[in-house]
């Protein structure tokens, strides 16, 4: 058994994008050119760097805080993504409700998700996708939440050792493949320091696969290499400690900041019921700013 899971990085709608996709009629055309290689995947992954907290949602003064139109949402899933990781320094934008909304405007349009939580209960389920007989573990976490408190701790994952190892632990016995998405590490830092080498190495010594990193907006070296577990199993284990901004807005000189990638993973599941990377690629994307005219967004693939 063999499937494909294609991981980006941040999906970050700022408000000239929103107002530019209002224009065009829609977000589509921003990513038409980078649709086919999220489609063609089996399981399509990336971190919602915002909220859709909707018509309730509050600008505050000398705050970076993003909201997006309940379409951006129809957009990913049209695109194929299938996950997104919840858990970021963003999530709590629109405070609990729109936290929540979030969350309800997912669910509403099929998108799978994990990290931010409207109930305790609901924190305790693990979410694992099964994709052609792989069950798939998706766990995610953040370092914070930009100083906005959380009502309930249990509502947003939170990067703690304990609670991630105790996590993947209970998804061992249950999964055959455990992908942990970490909202980690410090913004425009192209690697990554020791505390994230240092952490990831902790969750690949207990049974992760493979860490996606988000939060820096620049991309990290992707690395996979051979890792003994505490459980006596050696696989292939990706560490990508940051994927980059897969969509954004920057300024011009920033041009680390308007590249990303799609990660492809291919995996395997023997006859033994073994699961592993079987190998990596890359597509390298860029944000392309001003096409044609002012302010006309396109995410195109940059080979």
């Amino acid at each position: 058994m063999k499937i494909t899971i294609a991981a980006v990085g941040d999906l970050l709608m700022k408000k000239q994008m929103i107002a530019s996709a209002a224009r065009e009629g829609g977000f589509a055309p921003i990513f038409s050119k980078v649709k086919p290689y999220l489609r063609k995947s089996d399981l399509t992954i990336g971190n919602l760097e915002t909220t859709f907290s909707g018509k309730h949602f509050r600008e505050e003064p000398g705050k970076l805080l993003f909201n997006s139109p309940d379409k951006f949402a129809a957009t990913l899933r049209n695109l194929g993504f299938d996950v997104v990781g919840t858990a970021n320094n963003h999530c709590m934008d629109g405070k609990l409700s729109g936290l929540r909304r979030t969350l309800n405007v997912l669910d509403r349009h099929g998108l799978r998700h994990t990290g931010t939580y409207r109930t305790a209960r609901e924190a305790r389920k693990k979410l694992i996708v099964n994709v052609k007989g792989i069950k798939i573990g998706i766990l995610a976490y953040t370092k914070g939440t930009n100083g906005i408190p959380v009502p309930a701790p249990s509502l947003v994952n939170r990067l703690n050792q304990k609670k991630i190892i105790a996590d993947v632990r209970s998804l061992k016995s249950r999964t055959d493949f455990i992908i942990a998405c970490l909202h980690f590490g410090k913004e425009f830092r192209t690697h990554p320091d020791r505390h994230q080498i240092h952490l990831i190495q902790l969750l690949f010594n207990n049974g992760v696969n493979v860490v996606l990193g988000a939060h820096p907006h620049v991309l990290h070296p992707i690395r996979m290499y051979k890792v003994k577990d505490i459980d006596g199993l050696t696989r292939n284990r990706v560490a990508a400690s940051s994927l980059g901004n897969f969509v954004s807005t920057e300024l011009p000189r920033h041009t680390a900041r308007l590249r990303g990638t799609i990660l492809m993973l291919t995996l395997t599941k023997n006859a033994k019921g073994i699961t592993d990377v079987l190998k990596i690629s890359c597509l390298p994307t860029r944000i392309l700013q001003n096409v044609e005219k002012k302010n006309v967004y396109r995410v195109v693939p940059d080979r």
